[in-house]
């Protein structure tokens, strides 16, 4: 089978006109697609590139150089209906918008501006237009396969791809053979069992459909194979089929079982002319009167129609009987000598009606007079009754000006179309993003009962089939597993998505109803449907700008409200003492109203490089745990996408692409219609994101966009206020000394393994490798602690530093974050640490800023076993005043310089190590470690005399 193209990728887009925003449009698509792009600038030029090869897709500007954009769709359409034409401008109108769709575009964009936006939006409207022509063109050419394939219920059919792999057989060359047949769809036709295992049988097969498969039309009679019980003969005819540009898109082969034909051909030598008309007209039912319709001749396949013998025949009577009376004039006969396509009606054996055309001739065979040669064309007439209602379907919905109208439309008419009696149609609403019954048949709800809305996703069989754009048949619908109504009465059903309008739902209380022509004629009346719910959304759109002056009233509305929760959201960051307390205020105003339904702010972890929620407010629904936001420009979920830009992202529309990007069913299924996602920084520096979800679609326009990127810059602001504050502005410390016993803590652990006393002085070096930490070691040789240092898993590196004499001094790099940090992080300084085989002391300074308790539970909860040993109060306004100042005027490297020095003993008298042996540790040249030293000695310096001066000024 032929594969459906796919958008603007593999199509070509012609660009007519002069206008800027073209320029722009053109290399959007040259970026963003593999579309073929050809641009001219007149209605001419324009003209000569439809006529010599059509395109894909117009898209013109309103002027050209020589004429204007609505002449060019009128020529345009006089020679061509299906190519889809879209007309834009920066200068609309409403007149402008009417006079292009009478004069018969497709679409019309009124551009904004000139800019990324609006580009972005024609280009959404042009791959639109062009999925909708691609959509049509398809089910044009599944119509032509359609008409090829089912034309002779009598005859086995099989399709092929272009490939010559099997792709579809119809019921009478199933039954030809016990495999099953969905198992060899895919394989070449010449290798498939109603040919194999005979080489010679499958060498001919194979030669006819090659041939096909060049544009050459064949036919071949060939014997099957010898493993069959009762082998048959059978007269294939091979021919290609090919699209309006000539291409080709399957192969039919028609199979008629000859096997009886040839039989007769030696059984009735003894008569020429019978054997000729026999042979002649074979496939149809053949019978041979006297002038009084006694029958002489009844062929041996007359219960192929009617079901009964050849002597059934003989005893039911004359021919009038079985094909009524006054079936033609004898007269006419005996002036033409032959009548043919006469239409008339009969009863099967088993009660069923039959729609015949008779071919009546005169003749002189044996004692006959009168051949009648009989063609069944129930099946045909059934579907050219069907075709027939489906047109006057189609105009009716012309007359349509609302959805619920189609809809009705569609239910009346499935019972003459379907020959089915139940049947609804489910819209969708999305603005409450659910699935709602616009109209339902008699007999649907007998079989059914009331149907209920359903939401917008897979859990029932109708979301399943919108969301997923997937068309369904069951034979038993009571073996689907999404079923929602167990105690229903309808067995077989089907359910059709009508493109983004809802679905029809179409079956009976019989198993088993749907034949591949109900499928194929269940697929054309849904698309006809589709049709016209999109001319009448198309139309919606048009009435929708009349009502743009209140909209903006509403927007104003909006606007305001937003205004509130901003002055609101002020006040409370300016009164808040922390920063959980400001990212919580912020979600839990957001989210105070109706407006919008969830809110929650995220931080960037650099080691995953995701964004991770530390606080949120309204219905989150588990959607945080659903999701992985992936801090990528290109990537799908917009928190990770703002993360990775620093810049505002806006979704209008969630539903917009709903099957290509997981998150927005998930989004879907919890009413979030519309967001944005802020960044949150300040000076430059990030302090995550603000992600907000509205419950309606375009909940954000320009202006709260413009709003709502502003209160971000504000929330950082106020954030990074917080973190000053606690700081610089807390004097007063309360010295907090803890007894643990806990082998996790990496010092307890090491003291115990080296049997050691191990004296953490404060200090800690944060790099890209991990944490840095100087210890000082007593009561063992340095090389013995060194090598217990390297068996743990928690230390990552080891370095002695100073190793002479008493009080040698180790670097350790952590695997894990020290202590000292979590502690920083919530404002406490990790004083002092002493560690030995038996017992460790943390001495924690705490700002009084920050409850004791708050610290004392950290501590609690990072160790197993926790005893307060002492706590006192201590003022330490001017020290910590310049050790934070002089901590400010040092880089990373200098600190790392002069604490590597201070450990290791440069500064002592006699120094313990030389200059060149500290350069040597940190792998600096001498001067670079000089340089360093000098540096930060005149900076602390300056600090303690021209800070304290100031001070004492």
């Amino acid at each position: 089978m032929t594969a459906t193209p796919t958008g603007l990728d593999s199509s070509t887009v012609l660009l007519v006109g002069t206008n800027e925003w073209l320029t722009r449009f053109e290399a959007t698509l040259e970026t963003r697609t593999g579309a073929t792009v050809q641009r001219v600038h007149s209605e001419r030029a324009a003209l000569e590139a439809v006529r010599q090869r059509p395109p894909d897709c117009l898209v013109s500007g309103c002027t050209h150089e020589e004429a204007t954009g609505l002449d060019l769709i009128e020529t345009v359409r006089s020679d061509t209906t299906a190519l889809p034409v879209i007309v834009a401008t920066t200068s609309g109108s409403e007149a402008l918008a009417s006079a292009a769709l009478a004069s018969g575009a497709t679409d019309y964009v009124a551009l904004a501006d000139a800019g990324e936006q609006a580009v972005a939006e024609l280009f959404e409207r042009t791959q639109r237009a062009v999925r909708s022509a691609q959509r049509a063109a398809t089910r044009r050419e599944r119509a032509r396969q359609f008409d090829a394939i089912f034309t002779d219920s009598r005859t086995a059919t099989w399709v092929l791809d272009p490939d010559g792999t099997l792709a579809r057989v119809n019921q009478t060359a199933r039954e030809m053979v016990d495999e099953a047949v969905e198992t060899l769809v895919g394989e070449p036709f010449w290798t498939l069992p109603w040919w194999a295992p005979s080489e010679s049988t499958a060498a001919e097969v194979r030669q006819v459909v090659e041939a096909a498969l060049d544009g050459t039309f064949g036919n071949v009679v060939v014997q099957q194979p010898a493993r069959f019980a009762d082998p048959r003969v059978i007269d294939l005819s091979v021919r290609p089929v090919e699209n309006g540009h000539g291409d080709l898109v399957s192969v039919v082969v028609e199979g008629v079982d000859i096997t009886e034909r040839v039989a007769l051909e030696r059984n009735l030598r003894q008569s020429e002319e019978l054997h000729r008309v026999t042979l002649n007209n074979m496939t149809d039912t053949v019978l041979i009167t006297d002038e009084d319709g006694e029958y002489t001749y009844v062929c041996p396949n007359v219960h192929f129609i009617f079901g009964y013998t050849a002597a059934e025949i003989r005893d039911l009577g004359t021919i009038d009987d079985l094909l009524g009376a006054d079936l033609f004039e004898r007269s006419a006969l005996a002036t033409d000598g032959v009548l043919k396509n006469i239409e008339t009606t009969a009863t099967d054996k088993a009660g069923r009606e039959h729609t015949l055309l008779v071919n009546v001739r005169e003749v002189s065979i044996q004692d006959g007079t009168l051949l009648f040669s009989c063609r069944d064309i129930t099946k045909r007439k059934q579907r050219e009754e069907a075709l027939a209602t489906l047109q006057e379907t189609a105009r009716s919905f012309l007359y349509a000006e609302t959805h619920q109208e189609i809809a009705q439309h569609l239910v009346d008419d499935t019972p003459s179309v379907l020959d089915l009696e139940a049947s609804t149609v489910y819209l969708f609403d999305a603005d409450a993003n659910d699935l709602r019954p616009a109209a339902q048949s008699s007999t649907m709800r007998a079989l059914n009962g009331p149907l209920p809305t359903v939401h917008a996703d897979g859990d029932t069989l109708t979301g399943y089939s919108f969301v997923e754009d997937d068309v369904l048949f069951f034979d038993d619908v009571h073996e689907a597993e999404r079923l929602e109504n167990r105690a229903s009465d309808l067995r077989s059903a089907t359910y059709i998505p009508l493109g983004e309008h809802g679905v029809f739902i179409a079956g009976s209380d019989q198993v088993g109803a749907f034949d591949d022509v109900t499928r194929e004629l269940a697929d054309l009346l849904a698309a006809t449907a589709e049709a016209a719910l999109d001319r009448v959304t198309r139309e919606s759109r048009l009435r929708a700008q009349d009502r743009t002056l209140q909209e903006q009233n509403e927007q104003l509305t909006s606007l305001n409200r937003i205004n509130e929760t901003i002055r609101a959201i002020d006040q409370a960051l300016v009164q808040a003492e922390t920063r959980e307390e400001i990212d919580h205020t912020v979600c839990e105003l957001l989210t105070a109203d109706d407006r919008f339904r969830f809110a929650w702010i995220g931080t960037v972890d650099p080691t995953t490089d995701s964004v991770d929620p530390r606080a949120w407010a309204g219905t989150e629904q588990g959607y945080l745990d659903s999701q992985s936001f992936v801090v990528d420009p290109a990537g799908v979920e917009p928190a990770g996408r703002t993360a990775a830009t620093g810049e505002v992202t806006m979704v209008a529309n969630v539903a917009a692409r709903l099957r290509e990007e997981q998150w927005r069913k998930d989004a879907l299924s919890r009413d979030y219609l519309s967001l944005m996602s802020i960044p949150l920084v300040y000076n430059d520096l990030s302090y995550g994101v603000l992600t907000v979800y509205a419950p309606t679609q375009d909940a954000f326009d320009q202006m709260a966009k413009t709003v709502l990127a502003e209160l971000g810059e504000t929330i950082a602001s106020a954030l990074s206020a917080i973190e000053r504050k606690n700081a610089l502005l807390t004097t007063s410390v309360t010295r907090v000394e803890f007894e643990i016993d806990d082998p996790s803590f990496v010092l307890s652990r090491l003291a115990q393994e080296a049997e050691c006393t191990l004296s953490y002085q404060g200090g800690v070096q944060q790099s890209a490798e991990g944490s840095y930490v100087f210890v000082t070691v007593e009561d063992a040789p340095v090389t013995a602690v060194t090598d217990a240092a390297s068996g743990l898993v928690a230390i990552d590196d080891v370095q002695q530093i100073n190793a002479d004499g008493e009080g040698s001094v180790l670097r350790l790099r952590l695997t894990q974050p020290f202590l000292a940090l979590e502690l920083a992080d919530h404002g406490a300084v990790f004083r002092e640490a002493t560690a030995d085989p038996t017992t460790t002391t943390l001495v924690i300074d705490i700002p009084g800023s920050i409850a004791v308790q708050t610290i004392a539970q950290l501590v609690r909860e990072t160790f197993s076993t926790v005893e307060l040993r002492s706590k006192q109060t201590l003022d330490q306004t001017m020290d910590r005043d310049l050790y934070a100042t002089f901590l400010e005027k040092l880089t990373e490297r200098q600190l790392e310089v002069i604490q590597t020095a201070y450990y290791s003993g440069y500064f002592e008298s006699p120094r313990e190590r030389t200059g060149e042996q500290v350069a040597e540790t940190l792998d600096i040249s001498p001067p670079a470690f000089y340089k360093h030293a000098r540096t930060v000695q005149r900076k602390l310096f300056a600090t303690l005399f021209e800070e304290n001066n100031l001070s004492t000024a």
